[in-house]
């Protein structure tokens, strides 16, 4: 019986190959970073002085007030100012609950996140210019009883 023939002009594989694929791979994955980078919320490394130019909610702000309804809301749920700044800081902001569609200063973000006494809240901050207004807490995990007019 005869053995089938190998095939001699099988083509060899090009030592490049590896390197133009991994370079290829490289220069994607940059512009994909780049577009991504491009499409985030700046900011700033100075927390005390946060150059904002109405551009969204000012995490860094130095003045935060508080409206009447908030500190009534805060004192019935038992949220203290250092868990405000907290989820002002690190708190995600939820897009379908918060009012986006107006002017610069009558925008509301609706900031959520867990305080460190293990409260799920959810915080509405009204920014304008250098300033954010806590406009009210409510706590997702409990219902209290209060009397806020």
């Amino acid at each position: 019986m005869a053995t089938p023939a190998k095939n001699t002009s099988a083509k060899k594989k090009n030592p490049w190959t590896p390197l133009v694929v991994v370079v290829i791979l490289s220069i994607a994955l940059f512009v994909v970073k780049t577009c991504q980078s491009n499409k985030t919320e700046p900011t700033s490394n100075n927390t005390t002085t946060d150059n904002y130019s109405g551009r969204g909610l000012n995490r860094n702000s130095s003045t935060i007030n508080y409206s009447k309804h908030a500190r009534c809301r805060m004192a019935c749920r038992h949220i203290d100012e250092s868990e405000v700044k907290e989820i002002l800081k690190d708190g995600k902001i939820n897009y379908t609950k918060s009012e986006l569609d107006g002017t610069d200063c009558k925008k509301q973000y609706a900031v959520e996140g867990t305080t460190h006494d293990k409260q799920r809240v959810r915080i509405i901050f009204a920014p304008c210019n250098t300033e954010v207004t806590v406009v009210t807490v409510i706590d997702l995990g409990e219902e209290w009883a209060c009397d806020c007019e």
